[in-house]
């Protein structure tokens, strides 16, 4: 799939004693010399720095994101009371307590495991433009394309500082997607769908691609489109739970 004059450009890696420090400094200044010198696979270290990081941020931030935390939970509230009137208020302010303190780990938690999930995805999807990385390699690269999340959580809490509170009505309102400029209440299928056209989730998205070119050395169109076929199958899960929340 794609000429010779296509053929992927090797790119020089960086020396190898470069520490994690350097790469998630660098990932966003030259992607590809990350992922070049970083194409043997081996993620776990990034990856648990990427989680310790992540999880520090929420904490230190957690005051600021507290206003739309707390319309996130009323709104939810009472969705699920309209769905099932059997649950009480105080089985809300349990299960809001229970949330609040380990809250910040489950987020963790679920940006780890979705790291595996779009590194399995990434390798899948290669496979379809004979891309050359392991399962490994795709993981390793779904992991340094979430760092920018990094910048996600404090710019979102940089507005949390300064919106007033009766504009903070729900988490995207602190976002940077279509989702931003939309009833909050309004259909859950359609704040999912404008919710992936993020300049973050985009971000994230290029950054796979950039990864897919240079170890699994296919052309940069075909890298190009697994990107884009992988933040479609990225938008499917919210989607289902947006639909079921119909």
């Amino acid at each position: 799939m794609g000429s010779n004059a296509d053929s992927v450009k090797e790119v020089d890696p960086s020396p190898a004693k470069v520490g994690l420090w350097e790469d998630f400094v660098d990932i966003f200044y030259t992607p590809s010399s990350v992922f070049a010198r970083r194409s043997d696979g081996k993620f776990g270290l990034a990856l648990l720095f990427l989680a310790i990081i992540i999880l520090v941020l929420i904490f230190l931030t957690k005051n600021a994101m507290q206003p739309v935390m707390d319309a996130e939970f009323t709104r939810q509230t009472a969705a699920a009371m309209r769905k099932n009137p059997n649950i009480t208020a105080e089985q809300m302010a349990s299960s809001r307590g229970f949330f609040e303190m380990l809250g910040p780990i489950i987020f963790t938690v679920i940006i780890t495991i979705s790291v595996f999930g779009t590194g399995l995805v990434l390798w899948l999807v290669g496979k379809l433009f004979d891309a050359k990385e392991s399962f490994a390699a795709a993981v390793m690269i779904a992991t340094y394309s979430e760092v920018p999340r990094v910048v996600q959580i404090l710019t979102n809490a940089a507005q949390g500082l300064v919106m007033s509170p009766e504009k903070l009505n729900s988490m995207n309102a602190v976002g940077f997607s279509l989702a931003r400029f939309m009833d909050p209440d309004g259909s859950p299928v359609m704040l999912a769908l404008a919710g992936r056209v993020d300049l973050f989730t985009i971000w994230v998205t290029v950054l796979l691609a950039i990864g897919l070119h240079v170890v699994g050395k296919i052309p940069k169109q075909q890298a190009a489109i697994a990107g884009a076929i992988t933040w479609v199958v990225g938008a499917l899960l919210p989607l289902f739970g947006a639909l079921r929340a119909s």
